[in-house]
């Protein structure tokens, strides 16, 4: 039997001690250059939300690839050593039917912060 492969939207929300927001931007700008398909990089000084789409076979698949995220770009992207506090991962079908597609706005250079 084929594997099956489905896209996945992931949201990791990552937080930790406070920091200067300009520090958590720049480790974002660096983060979308080593992976360019994150279409939405939220941020404050303590928190920062990541959004993509993952292909893999299963829910549990992309959520493994998806905790991965944070910690395997933190030494080369200079993030914070911050932790995953929250992880949102929906089908395709599901974060279509919800009508989210219309609430993002894909800008690949864009590193938006978070509203208070």
């Amino acid at each position: 039997m084929a594997e099956v492969i489905r896209l996945w939207h992931v949201t990791i929300t990552v937080a930790g001690e406070e920091l200067e927001p300009l520090i958590v931007r720049n480790g974002l700008r660096r983060l979308s250059d080593q992976r360019p398909f994150l279409h939405s990089l939220k941020y404050s000084g303590g928190r920062a939300e990541i959004q993509y789409w993952e292909e893999a076979e299963s829910l549990l698949d992309a959520s493994s690839l998806a905790l991965r995220v944070w910690n395997e770009h933190r030494d080369s992207a200079g993030l914070p050593r911050w932790e995953v506090v929250g992880l949102e991962v929906l089908e395709r079908n599901v974060y279509l039917s919800r009508g989210m597609e219309y609430s993002v706005i894909v800008d690949l250079q864009d590193v938006t912060p978070l509203p208070f």
